[in-house]
């Protein structure tokens, strides 16, 4: 029998460097439907997701305005800091009411729409009985190049290095205390895979599909809608 899992998605981000976007990138439109709702599609279809939990920034007026299917399940909405850390910190802070510590959290960003129930599926199956947890990620491909002053440096093997995809899956218990040890030590963090790892604990890397692109710029949500075309096929 899986443990239960529980959802967070840090979406208070009000900036963009998407060209010409009056709002933040989360609520920019793909296929009819913003980046946020194909972002939280497929956690609300998970059976095994009990509860999702949305960071907001505190003066987000564009959720409220979503029509989302909840599909009986618990969609809550708390508000977020200035920070990722500081918002999955609040989000994680709301769920000490319903979740145990050996309970998975699994934190996904807001900016990707074209996560798979597949990769989902497969990250909750695989993590299901570790004590740490894991994540989603994709092996480099190209050549990758360390540069300084736009001058190559050294070339990088690449065989050991994978791109951080999300949902990132941990315990709860885990997650609260390496995000806290963080947060004590100033420690900057980009995921939760890091701060874990700053806890001293070595999270899983499960193989998630390339197409799980994050969207940054113009150009990213031109390949976001081409890869949500291709999935709905």
């Amino acid at each position: 029998m899986l443990p239960g899992c529980w959802a967070i998605v840090p979406a208070a981000g009000t900036g963009s460097r998407v060209v010409g976007s009056p709002v933040a990138k989360q609520y920019l439109r793909i296929e009819g439907k913003t980046i946020l709702e194909h972002a939280l599609a497929p956690l609300i279809a998970n059976e095994h997701i009990l509860g999702v939990v949305v960071a907001l920034h505190k003066d987000d007026q564009n959720f409220a305005e979503l029509t989302i299917d909840c599909k009986n399940k618990e969609l809550w909405t708390v508000t977020g800091g200035d920070s990722r850390m500081q918002s999955v910190s609040n989000a994680l802070a709301h769920l000490r009411n319903y979740a145990d510590k050996s309970d998975f959290i699994l934190v996904h960003d807001a900016a990707r729409p074209c996560l798979t129930g597949g990769d989902l599926q497969k990250l909750i199956s695989t993590c299901s009985e570790d004590a740490v947890g894991g994540i989603l990620a994709t092996p480099l491909r190209d050549t990758i190049k360390q540069v300084s002053d736009h001058t190559v440096v050294t070339t990088i093997d690449r065989d050991q290095h994978w791109r951080a995809l999300t949902p990132q899956m941990f315990r709860f218990g885990l997650l609260s205390d390496a995000m806290q040890d963080a947060t004590q030590k100033n420690i900057a963090i980009t995921d939760e895979a890091s701060a874990v790892e700053e806890f001293g604990f070595r999270p899983r890397v499960i193989e998630g599909d390339a197409r799980n692109i994050k969207v940054t710029t113009t150009d990213d949500i031109l390949i976001a809608q081409m890869f949500l075309q291709s999935l709905q096929k």
